[in-house]
């Protein structure tokens, strides 16, 4: 969905940052046979991997923070089409049968693209138990390769065949459902799906607060896989965000903690948008964070932005995976949802992130 809009503005980004990371240059970009001209695609080489520099405390190539680098981004899907569906409106990512990844828009399809190339390889469509469209928000690839898929009307977690058809619903308690049933906000509820390892606790994480909780408080809902492979309703957290932003995604490290990734938008200004790890569940009901990275901190690469933006790199990012290891480090792939908007831009970003 649209982030929230910040009250104060952003502060922009020091240009030292940009020209302290190693530009590569620019190569040329490829989509699927049925989409449109693709933009450039920027790639980093052999130096973003940790090494000796890393080690002895100075940041890595293109460094974002010492705990994050930009490896690459592409804009290659953007505006584009695939089998009649527009490849857009992305909300969710997730690992999916090897070599491939999950893609889910807001609008119901749920594509399955190359992980390593992030062309499109098929599309489904989902609808609820009437075959209406869903507000589709969050996505986890289940170990039995079914997927289980929030939306933010409800807020609902229902779980779908490969091929697209409904196989169930998880329970949601009753105050987290959108008003007036509960204190959930419209537009505000079930953003960020996620797994933790083992396959026994589902996390969903709301965006933005109930009605009544302090104006920094979101709740993430768990829930305890059965013997049945079903899920009953677990634990209830608190995460505190940053002063006006709403957690857009969160998703489990191979440990069991939580990359958040937090963000809002300022109109004249941009968005903001920034890493976090918190707790792992299960330790106490309050989720502590430190941050990882202020994402406008990344270096560029070329990036341009279609409004204005303290960095042109950034977009409105709202998915987020965990795809590998690298030098130590996790391999991270974030995309930003351009809600089919012609000033927004639908972009990959490549993390390696030291959790």
């Amino acid at each position: 969905m649209r982030p929230r809009t910040l009250r104060t503005a952003l502060a922009t980004v020091t240009a030292g940052l940009a020209a302290a990371g190693c530009l590569t240059a620019a190569a040329p970009a490829t989509a699927g046979p049925s989409t449109a001209t693709a933009t450039a695609t920027a790639t980093a080489g052999p130096s973003t991997v940790a090494g000796p520099a890393a080690a002895q405390g100075r940041p890595p190539a293109n460094a974002c923070s010492p705990a994050v680098s930009l490896t690459g981004f592409t804009d290659a899907l953007d505006k584009t089409t695939y089998d009649g569906a527009y490849v857009g409106n992305l909300s969710a990512l997730a690992p999916d049968r090897r070599g491939s990844l999950a893609a889910l828009s807001d609008r119901s399809s749920l594509f399955r693209l190359d992980a390593r190339t992030l062309e499109p390889r098929g599309v489904v469509t989902l609808a609820d138990e009437s075959g209406a469209a869903l507000d589709s928000e969050a996505l986890v690839t289940d170990r039995d390769g079914t997927y289980l898929v929030s939306s933010e009307t409800e807020p609902s977690v229902r779980r779908y065949s490969r091929t697209g058809e409904l196989l169930g619903r998880l329970p949601v308690p009753d105050d987290l459902r959108t008003a007036p049933e509960g204190r959930g906000r419209a537009n505000g509820s079930f953003e960020g799906l996620t797994l933790l390892p083992g396959g026994r606790t589902l996390l969903a994480s709301m965006e933005y607060p109930l009605d009544g909780d302090p104006a920094d408080l979101v709740r993430i809902q768990s829930w305890q896989r059965t013997r049945h492979g079903d899920f009953r309703l677990g634990a209830q957290y608190t995460y505190r965000t940053d002063p006006g932003l709403g957690v857009s995604e969160v998703t489990a490290t191979p440990d069991g903690r939580l990359l958040v990734l937090e963000r809002g938008f300022t109109a004249g200004v941009g968005n903001t948008v920034r890493l976090q790890l918190a707790d792992r569940p299960g330790r106490g009901t309050v989720l502590h964070k430190r941050l990882l990275a202020d994402l406008a901190d990344c270096p560029a690469l070329g990036a341009a932005a279609k409004q204005p933006q303290p960095n042109p790199l950034l977009d409105n990012f709202e998915g987020m995976a965990v795809t590998g290891r690298s030098g130590g480090r996790l391999e991270v792939l974030v995309v930003s949802d351009d809600n089919q908007n012609a000033v927004q831009t639908t972009r990959f970003l490549r993390l390696r992130v030291r959790a």
